[in-house]
């Protein structure tokens, strides 16, 4: 059973690692704050094809829970209920990529080819980085919070090596973080050290390369200070520029209505047309094939499928959290036309599995 739980995430972070190519790396995360409306913190997943399924999750406080390293494992105890989105490689086997809790704090996990972890340390409490952002959204309720912990953490992120696309590749990501006031943070690492951006104006993230070189790459273009027009490649310096582009232009909401669709347009501009085959040479240069939107004002979670018509959405409001125990689930399996709050149509279910880095011993 170990040695299957190890191969389904290594085949999940294959998965993840296809998305690598030199040109284009998957998906882009937006903060919109002060709209006068509600804080929003967008994410679109890319990827080659649609999983075995994606479900929505809300995971109740109290649960226990293990870092899935190698050698010695952190644990700890959920202070917080979350929604989250979960995309399985096997039956019962998957990762959250983001989601937000109940206090109102958003996690968004996206790849980062240039992270450095650093060797294993096997005298500190592993985190495998596919429970890196469940353990914030478990223990955090603030940016400020969960910034005091991560630039000194507890534990050791821990990653592997798998094979992708013909290439030993490791599984390198990076964190965004944003609460109700609007604060963000962006984590990386380097050396085997985070280093935390940690500021409202960090609204925008895509891949590679590191926040600093965005952010440098940014000041070329026209309404940056310099002189290039606005980029339209799927890479992700363009989709940096175009995300920061077009939040700096959104006009001001006059309802939570435009507001929600003001960050649903900049996210769409960030997106990857609809395709079932990826380019070859670029295989991560593939389709959005979800959206969600976390409203962390009101702590509702919004998820819209390429392959739907409909938006729907599941919001802490329509739980009664301290009465649940375990956690529950929206199956959004096969071509049902879900749509609006779905809050109502969530069940009680056997968690999925967390994907371990290595055989536990």
């Amino acid at each position: 059973m170990n040695r299957y739980k190890n191969c389904m995430f290594g085949m999940l972070l294959a998965c993840v690692l296809s998305l690598s190519g030199a040109d284009a790396r998957a998906c882009s995360r937006v903060l919109y704050a002060g709209n006068g409306q509600a804080v929003l913190n967008g994410r679109n997943m890319d990827w080659p094809d649609a999983f075995n399924g994606t479900d929505m999750w809300l995971l109740p406080r109290g649960m226990k829970r293990d870092g899935f390293a190698t050698g010695k494992s952190l644990e700890w105890t959920a202070k917080y209920a979350s929604l989250v989105a979960v995309s399985y490689m096997a039956p019962g086997k998957g990762a959250v990529a983001d989601g937000i809790n109940e206090k109102g704090l958003a996690a968004n996990l996206l790849w980062l080819a240039d992270s450095d972890y650093g060797r294993r340390d096997q005298s500190v409490p592993g985190l495998s980085i596919a429970v890196w952002t469940q353990y914030v959204l478990d223990n955090f309720s603030t940016v400020e919070e969960a910034v005091a912990v991560l630039a000194n953490p507890p534990y050791q992120i821990d990653t592997r090596s798998i094979i992708a696309n013909g290439a030993v590749l490791k599984a390198n990501l990076h964190l965004a973080l944003a609460d109700k006031t609007g604060d963000s943070a962006i984590v990386e690492y380097a050396g085997g050290k985070p280093v935390i951006h940690h500021a409202r104006k960090y609204a925008v993230m895509a891949n590679d390369p590191i926040l600093d070189r965005q952010l440098e790459n940014l000041k070329r273009y026209q309404g940056f200070g310099g002189k290039k027009p606005l980029p339209g490649t799927i890479s992700p310096a363009d989709r940096f520029v175009r995300g920061s582009y077009y939040l700096s232009k959104l006009p001001k909401p006059a309802t939570y209505r435009q507001a929600l669709a003001g960050l649903f347009s900049v996210m769409r501009n960030m997106a990857q047309p609809f395709s079932t085959v990826a380019d070859p040479e670029h295989p991560n240069s593939s389709a959005t094939q979800w959206t969600t939107v976390g409203d962390i004002t009101n702590g509702t979670y919004y998820f819209a499928s390429a392959t739907s018509p409909f938006l729907l959405w599941a919001g802490f409001g329509g739980f009664k959290l301290d009465e649940i125990n375990s956690p529950m689930k929206l199956d959004m399996s096969g071509d049902r036309d879900l749509g609006g709050d779905m809050s109502a149509k969530f069940v009680p279910s056997r968690q999925f599995d967390f994907m371990p880095v290595a055989d536990k011993k």
